[in-house]
């Protein structure tokens, strides 16, 4: 019997990239439903793609996914019990002031990872993956506080990754990202509807004056 991992080796693939695949799909469709399963996925797709970043030589994506492992936890914590009263979170919009602090801070990530991996050898395309992977971080953020926001940052990360992984021969994990491009714009709509529903709620008391 052929080993399957053997032939995905064989086709420019991996067993971890499979793996990382099918379990990265479920994930980002499961917050687009709000599922708090969707947190104990994505620390294992996380897990996935460290292997295989690393194999890459995409040394920044490597290091995000160690952070994304730690902020699954975080996030399945957060939605459960975070909030006022500590009983989990609604969907909401990030506030200026805290969108501010975190566009600083990831410049300030995107810079200093630039100057690490790219003194790094075998990195690939340094400054364009300290982009991503500083994005991405501030994205993971935003999305475990519920903030809409944070499916315009994966949409306009997705369709860089795309061409990204193509060209490192990482073609299912830009199919992959293919399907995350996708589901970004689903979950958008989507939450962008929950936000507008739990803001009429809201101020249903103030009208009912």
């Amino acid at each position: 019997m052929t080993d399957p991992c053997a032939w995905l080796a064989a086709h420019g693939s991996s067993c971890a990239e499979l793996l990382g695949f099918l379990s990265g799909a479920l994930c980002v469709y499961l917050v687009t439903r709000e599922s708090i399963w969707s947190w104990p996925l994505g620390a294992i797709t996380a897990a996935f793609y460290i292997v295989v970043f690393a194999r890459a030589g995409l040394y920044s994506d490597t290091g995000l996914q160690g952070v994304y492992l730690v902020l699954s936890f975080y996030g399945w914590w957060h939605w459960l019990r975070g909030g006022p009263v500590k009983s989990g979170i609604a969907v909401g919009n990030v506030p200026p002031r805290e969108m501010l602090s975190l566009a600083i801070a990831g410049l300030g990530l995107w810079l200093l990872l630039w100057a690490v991996t790219s003194r790094i050898p075998g990195a690939r395309l340094p400054l364009l993956d300290a982009a991503l992977t500083s994005t991405s971080l501030v994205a993971q953020y935003l999305m475990t506080r519920k903030y809409v926001e944070n499916w315009l940052l994966w949409i306009a990360v997705d369709v860089l990754y795309i061409g990204l992984f193509f060209t490192r021969g990482l073609r299912l994990t830009a199919l992959l990202y293919a399907v995350y491009l996708a589901l970004a714009i689903l979950g958008y709509i989507q939450w962008k509807r929950r936000l507008a529903r739990v803001l009429f709620a809201s101020s249903w008391p103030a009208r009912s004056r």
